[in-house]
């Protein structure tokens, strides 16, 4: 009975995706640095660098191979090389997940737990960045599916109200979720691709996601 009862949720698209702990730095040091940040580019002052997950934000990270990625994200302060976006904090950049290019999902950080991904929304977004996007790594169709999987569990979980590109994070500029303080810190991002986003969503569209603003 048991193994019939496992089958009809897989088969209904119930089951949870296999999700890999694989946790980045999060000591003292993290945790201080988020709440620099939520105070800094937010006006938010909390106890703890937690989050009320409202978005779910595709990413990919332009790296090509896993442990190049996760070690991007692991220690808790940004690398000196990032000068687009240091003046904005010396907390590093993360996600909450990391897909592999053959879909293996890892879980880097719990996802009510503030990332640094998306510039005016880390307080509301879970991260899902991607490995690749350069040239010669292009998404793949295991990644797409992965993703598809996270996001059902992902809404499931949470009272989801966004599924987003990173290219698409300006459109909520003026929107209530919208907190960045800086008038001028903003990147133009091009993750994790129109195409990419138009699979996930064309197989997400029954859980009713609201629409991406529109661009003013």
């Amino acid at each position: 009975m048991k193994r019939i009862l496992i089958l009809l949720l897989v088969l209904s698209g119930c089951a949870s995706p296999k999700i890999i702990d694989k946790p980045v730095v999060f000591n003292e040091a993290r945790k201080e640095l988020s709440l620099q940040y939520m105070k800094d580019r937010y006006g938010v002052q909390k106890e703890e660098p937690q989050i009320e997950p409202k978005m779910i934000v595709l990413h990919w990270t332009a790296i090509p191979d896993f442990e190049s990625s996760y070690n991007a994200f692991k220690d808790p302060e940004l690398p000196g090389h990032r000068d687009e976006i240091a003046g904005a904090g010396s907390l590093n950049v993360s996600a909450h997940f990391l897909v592999d290019r053959d879909g293996k999902i890892y879980r880097l950080m719990p996802e009510t737990t503030m990332a640094r991904h998306v510039i005016g929304l880390n307080h509301a977004a879970i991260g899902v960045e991607n490995v690749g996007g350069t040239k010669d790594t292009p998404m793949t169709e295991a990644q797409v599916k992965a993703n598809i999987r996270l996001v059902k569990y992902l809404d499931k979980k949470y009272d989801i109200d966004y599924l987003l590109g990173h290219y698409e994070y300006t459109n909520f500029e003026g929107h209530e979720l919208w907190l960045e303080k800086d008038e001028g810190y903003r990147t133009e991002k091009t993750d994790p691709g129109e195409e990419f986003m138009t699979k996930v969503r064309k197989a997400v569209k029954n859980l009713n996601f609201k629409p991406v603003p529109q661009k003013q």
